[in-house]
């Protein structure tokens, strides 16, 4: 008789904190950003497709490090979500996989 796992219908995180995630110089910017309060805000065209994403920080300043193809990224991770139809946050996930390090600042409060 074998011990196969068996399908429990619930879905559950496969990220170990333990574990994080590898993620690249942009992306942890991002994040950063992100984690400090700011949003991700979506340019679509008239058809509804993608144009652009940028990264706004708090104090209402565009990140540069932020485009289409990292807002993909985190977005496939699934390190970042919107919510009816608001600008992308962070999330839960995100955050444990999130870096704390002094070189990922996004502003100059504190120096």
């Amino acid at each position: 008789m074998s011990s196969a796992p068996v399908w429990s219908g619930r879905v559950v995180s496969c990220l170990n904190p333990d574990d994080p995630l590898n993620i690249s110089k942009p992306l942890q910017r991002t994040l950063h950003a992100l984690a400090q309060g700011g949003v991700i805000v979506l340019e679509r065209d008239d058809r509804g497709t993608l144009i652009d994403a940028e990264c706004l920080t708090r104090d209402g300043w565009r990140l540069a490090d932020c485009n289409l193809a990292v807002f993909k990224d985190l977005k496939k991770k699934r390190l970042i979500s919107s919510q009816n139809g608001r600008p992308y946050r962070i999330t839960r996930e995100g955050l444990v996989n999130l870096r704390a390090q002094l070189d990922n600042r996004t502003t100059s409060r504190g120096w």
